[in-house]
């Protein structure tokens, strides 16, 4: 079944059990995409707002990006679980043979590598959704100044998230270079995420101070 199909207790439950995935992956990008959601609450409680009318092509030009970033997100959710059968596909093929095992290593590579590839995207677009919440910052419905903090929030769990599942494939792939660019990559994240977070929390409060 479909993850995105599941109703919310359906998918929590199967997130409880003991099947390896869906995991952590697919729960940083629900994170990521609730966050994206209330960015776009947000907007679309300031639309047409004669108080912030000044604002309206930025709110407009947003919810548009938030929107985007919401379903991009939520097809995350199955992709991190398609990545991770890959690597058990790849695990489960035969060694019995020197040429075998050249394959079949050659394959684990290979699906290590694009079991990133999701986690990395999901971590990129919670990023995207966090800049967009910084960018409404004093130009937003003050009424849903703390919902703006609570989506910049989520995206940053889901950037979190996303990272760590980054982090705990590259220990079994073997190019150097590979990782040694993964890792910067990451730190660049986690730095710029965090700085953003802040950057929303401390907005949000003179909004509603």
């Amino acid at each position: 079944m479909i993850l995105t199909d599941m109703t919310v207790k359906a998918f929590s439950e199967k997130l409880a059990s003991n099947a390896p995935a869906p995991g952590g992956g697919s729960a940083a990008a629900l994170s990521g995409a609730l966050g994206a959601a209330l960015v776009s609450m947000v907007c679309r409680l300031t639309q047409g707002k004669e108080k912030y009318a000044e604002f309206e092509g930025l709110v407009m030009e947003t919810v548009s990006k938030s929107d985007e970033l919401m379903n991009a997100l939520l097809e995350g959710i199955q992709k991190d679980t398609n990545a991770f059968d890959g690597v058990i596909a790849a695990f489960g093929l035969p060694k019995g043979t020197d040429a075998e095992k050249a394959a079949r290593g050659e394959a684990i590579q290979k699906a290590y590598k694009a079991a990133i590839v999701s986690p990395e995207t999901t971590a990129e677009d919670c990023l995207a959704v966090m800049r967009l919440a910084k960018a409404l910052l004093d130009k937003s419905n003050k009424n849903a100044a703390s919902d703006l903090a609570v989506g910049a929030m989520q995206a940053f769990a889901g950037l979190s998230g996303a990272l760590e599942n980054v982090a705990i494939n590259l220990p079994s792939i073997k190019d150097a270079d590979y990782v040694a660019k993964k890792r910067a990559w990451m730190e660049a994240m986690e730095k710029e995420a965090e700085k953003l977070l802040k950057e929303v929390r401390e907005g949000v409060a003179r909004m509603i101070a």
